[in-house]
């Protein structure tokens, strides 16, 4: 027989906090000026042939050994006049401070920055020269990690050293987390956000604000490779990121939040800026992105710069998109840290906001 149902009515339960969808801000930067379209055209001319012989040589030791060798070719780079950098020793990988002209000795503020280079390649040396215009731009030091990649480190463990280094400045520098800005491109992109979210599971603190330049961040390529910029990216990544998504998470689920950012909680991440060109292959991850950031409440917002190379930021002053970019990067940045001592609104980037 069914039970009598008691007469007392039966406290409601607690529902968690639901957060509330924010705006999606997407600035549209055109028109491509004649120079980057120059570079495009160079691109499609020169590395995309490039790309595609390196797609169809086999991913083994000796491929890896040709990309670690990339980062030891580019010692011979200088940055900028002015730059001063002082390397900093972790227990199984190192980092560097990097002061970019102009930028004074204090670190009470810092920028942690995460190189890209497809977690295969890259890192002090290649990134040296740009991180040093992303410190000058936001007037605060950068502490670059040289984290270790595969096959060092299997692709999900990359992330550790990323967090580490996030924990050295909290616990050892005593830099508070307000005044941590945590920014990479591409893959370090993808590492920006792993480290919040790894950080948020560990219970330490969220920075000020993420930053990620073109990042790659979800690992199920079926999305990008239906997309119109397949044909449209001036390098043609698609086979070459099969190839490597094969090598690098064929063991994993490509669904699994924890190996696609995109795919994760979002909720309770800092206000966050996002650039990409609107014609390289990763500019649908940077948009889905966007829109899943503002739904889960997330301050966030999303520059497509008009036919812009993936990480055009690389070429500086060369650019004068690179150069306007570089410019709001740091004012992002800059406004991240004073929202500490103003009212929390997130910083305003609209299509004249760098000067």
């Amino acid at each position: 027989m069914p039970q009598a149902q008691s007469s007392q009515a039966q406290p409601p339960q607690a529902q968690p906090p639901q957060a509330q969808p924010t705006p999606l801000v997407i600035d549209r930067r055109g028109t491509a000026s004649l120079r980057s379209r120059a570079v495009a055209a160079g691109v499609r001319r020169i590395l995309q042939p490039r790309l595609a012989k390196v797609a169809a040589l086999p991913v083994d030791d000796r491929a890896f050994a040709r990309a670690a060798a990339l980062d030891r070719l580019a010692a011979r780079a200088r940055p900028p006049r002015g730059t001063h950098c002082r390397s900093v020793p972790f227990p199984g990988f190192g980092a560097e401070w990097v002061h970019g002209p102009g930028v004074g000795r204090s670190r009470e503020r810092v920028i942690l920055y995460l190189h890209g280079g497809g977690w295969v390649c890259c890192g002090l040396n290649t990134h040296r020269r740009m991180v040093a215009w992303f410190s000058a731009a936001a007037g605060v030091p950068a502490l670059s990690v040289d984290y270790r990649m595969v096959p060092a480190v299997p692709f999900e463990k990359e992330v550790d050293d990323c967090v580490t280094a996030y924990r050295w400045l909290l616990e050892e520098c005593g830099t508070p987390p307000e005044n941590i800005v945590v920014m990479g491109d591409s893959a370090g992109g993808y590492l920006t956000f792993a480290t919040a979210l790894r950080a948020r599971e560990e219970g330490l603190p969220q920075p000020a604000a993420l930053a990620a330049l073109s990042p790659m961040l979800d690992m199920d390529l079926t999305g990008k490779l239906a997309h119109a910029n397949m044909e449209l990216d001036p390098s043609a990544p698609g086979a070459l990121l099969e190839r490597l998504m094969e090598a690098l998470v064929g063991h994993l689920d490509a669904a699994d939040p924890k190996v696609s950012p995109v795919r994760a909680d979002l909720t309770g991440l800092p206000p966050t800026l996002l650039t990409a060109g609107s014609t390289e292959l990763l500019y649908c991850d940077s948009e889905e992105m966007a829109r899943r950031l503002a739904a889960a409440g997330v301050p966030v917002t999303l520059q497509v710069w008009d036919r812009q190379v993936h990480v055009f930021q690389m070429f500086g002053t060369f650019l004068p998109e690179s150069r306007r970019s570089i410019a709001e990067l740091g004012r992002f940045v800059r406004e991240a840290f004073t929202r500490a001592d103003d009212d929390g609104a997130p910083p305003a980037l609209g299509p004249d906001s760098a000067g």
